[in-house]
């Protein structure tokens, strides 16, 4: 039998009636922003399931916007996030799709443009009581939950790349406590996430990029 804790069943400190469709939006899109690494210029929010029929009214919209300005679940500025949206000029827009239904029943698209130009598009699972998993970085899919301080590398798929990446953190003395790989196909664009239960040092970016490899590295 699973271990669930109070803390579970409470669920976070929040803005919003409802931990699933107001503080994991949240979550959600608080990873995401971070995961663009530059400040996000316009982004489009999918919502699928009861997302789609209940987030005007349980403040689901609300909580991914201001997840994306980089809002704590906890933040009353999420009341307002969308006056303040538009005055620090950040375009966004929602959109329903209830035509997919063998997903999650709390599940967002979050596609972003950054003020460098760069897009992705992010789809995460708003799991109850706060939790979220994140399961797909720009049509991958991948499986993280961002409660661990997490390393992304985004490579292509070649030998000698994980002993890089490994390498990089042992020096670092960062404890791994999960290391997976997520991959397009053999050969082709891989996602290499480590989580760790410790801190992980912002100059890590640097020495993992020096690998031919790697094309991108995320810290969320």
């Amino acid at each position: 039998m699973s271990f669930i804790s109070v803390f579970d069943v409470l669920g976070p400190n929040m803005i919003g009636p409802s931990s699933s469709h107001t503080a994991g939006a949240c979550v959600i899109a608080s990873l995401a922003g971070k995961m663009l690494g530059s400040p996000v210029k316009s982004v489009e929010f999918v919502l699928y399931g009861s997302f789609a029929k209940t987030y005007r009214g349980h403040g689901t919209d609300r909580a991914l916007l201001g997840g994306i300005m980089g809002f704590s679940t906890d933040d009353t500025r999420i009341r307002d996030s969308f006056q303040i949206a538009q005055s620090r000029g950040l375009a966004f827009s929602f959109q329903t799709d209830e035509r997919e239904t063998e997903i999650h029943p709390n599940t967002v698209d979050i596609c972003m443009t950054g003020t460098d130009h760069r897009v992705m598009t992010v789809r995460g699972e708003s799991l109850g009581g706060g939790k979220v998993r994140i399961v797909r970085i720009n049509q991958v899919a991948v499986d993280f939950t961002g409660e661990y301080s997490a390393v992304i590398v985004i490579h292509q798929d070649k030998p000698g790349v994980a002993a890089h990446i490994t390498k990089c953190l042992s020096s670092h003395n960062v404890n791994i406590a999960f290391m997976r790989v997520f991959r397009e196909e053999k050969g082709h664009t891989a996602y290499t996430i480590v989580e760790s239960d410790g801190h992980l040092p912002e100059n890590i970016m640097k020495e993992l990029q020096e690998n031919t490899y790697v094309h991108d590295v995320m810290i969320v």
